[in-house]
């Protein structure tokens, strides 16, 4: 859990202890972040006390009461905005007027709290600013960053999300006018071609979570020793049922136990985008082997088909973002064109190697050799 610097400015103990006590365990999180955020409480009883301690310490958010023996809170405001500090505040005042705010304000002050207040309105208050302290940030990183780039990604996935989104939409209003009839069964196939669309920007979305932390670096890796046999087994149990409607038969060929040293969750990525694959583009009475052994120092994980297979101009394609092999055979099979690309940056994460062959109508075979420690 990542904990922000929080400085709390005033001169009354009380107070300072008070706001210490609600925020030490308190935490915020939002649904649109990965882990929530704590506080690291530390304290200044005047204003020249503020400014030695930001001099010295990053600081993400300060509380600061304008009332202060010495220099004014407001004084303290704007020798940050002066320095450009990157700093979220917060007014904690008895005497706001309105000349106050104002000044305040247009010195970068996020908001106000007004004492007395209750442990429910700091939180509220914290809530709300650990948000914006967040978008901002977040805002900032993505200026610095490459604008064609980022206008292609957002290009990219407003195209992927807009197809599904209008079948969605249409199916929707036949059942409205009940274009199909008045019984739910008349409308059964829109149903599930809807389902399917969804599940498909679920899909989507997901990908693009994996695919941008471990780009950014953001991905929070845990480190460990995998049984890779229990997660190939955990995959295949996952899509049985689905290679089950095809009559595909998967084998796994593989010890017991084989550890190796490596995050859970990026393994489990690995083998469910490659068996999830190898179901997707296989045939009916398929088969699929998965094969798990020690080579040396480094473990070979190969995953075989015998599916419809690519040419060899598709396979130069197949690890770039948004590919999709589009011909005859998949044009009804559904993908993010995103999962084969994840894959080979987790394996290069790994100083890992990922190879494949396939011939058309027969089936493709895919090898991953990586480090075990």
């Amino acid at each position: 859990m990542e904990k922000l610097i929080v400085l709390v400015v005033d001169d009354e103990p009380g107070i300072r202890s008070g706001i210490c006590r609600i925020l030490r365990n308190y935490t915020v999180g939002f649904p649109f972040m990965e882990e929530d955020f704590g506080f690291d409480i530390h304290e200044a009883a005047t204003g020249e006390e503020a400014i030695s301690f930001i001099q010295e310490n990053k600081t993400d958010i300060m509380l600061l009461d304008n009332k202060l023996p010495g220099i004014l809170g407001i004084d303290v405001l704007e020798y940050m905005n002066k320095n450009k500090y990157d700093i979220q505040v917060m007014m904690i005042t008895s005497y706001a007027s309105l000349e106050l705010a104002v000044n305040a304000t247009r010195n970068g002050a996020y908001n106000f709290v007004p004492k007395p207040f209750v442990p429910q309105e700091l939180k509220a208050a914290m809530e709300s600013i650990t948000k914006h302290l967040y978008l901002k940030r977040m805002t900032n990183k993505m200026t610095e960053n490459d604008k064609e780039l980022r206008h292609q990604f957002l290009s990219v996935l407003s195209h992927e999300l807009k197809s599904p989104i209008n079948a969605v939409e249409g199916y929707m209003n036949m059942m409205k006018e009940r274009q199909a009839g008045d019984k739910l069964e008349d409308y059964n196939q829109m149903i599930e071609r809807s389902l399917i669309r969804l599940k498909g920007m679920r899909s989507l979305i997901s990908d693009m979570l994996d695919l941008t932390r471990i780009e950014s670096g953001q991905n929070n890796r845990h480190l460990q020793e995998v049984d890779l046999f229990d997660v190939s087994k955990f995959a295949i149990d996952t899509f049985e049922p689905l290679a089950k409607q095809k009559n595909i038969k998967m084998y796994l060929d593989a010890p017991e136990s084989l550890i190796m040293k490596a995050d859970r969750q990026e393994m489990e990525i690995i083998f469910n985008n490659l068996i999830s694959n190898a179901v997707k583009y296989n045939k009916e009475n398929g088969q699929i082997n998965i094969t798990i052994k020690e080579i040396g120092t480094s473990v070979s994980i190969i995953i075989e088909d015998t599916g419809i297979g690519m040419s060899s101009e598709d396979i130069t394609k197949l690890f770039h973002e948004f590919v999709r092999i589009k011909n005859l055979n998949t044009k009804d099979i559904v993908g993010t064109g995103l999962g084969l690309s994840i894959v080979k940056k987790i394996v290069e994460i790994y100083n890992g190697n990922i190879d494949v062959s396939s011939t058309p109508n027969k089936g493709s075979t895919f090898t991953i050799i990586l480090p075990r420690y």
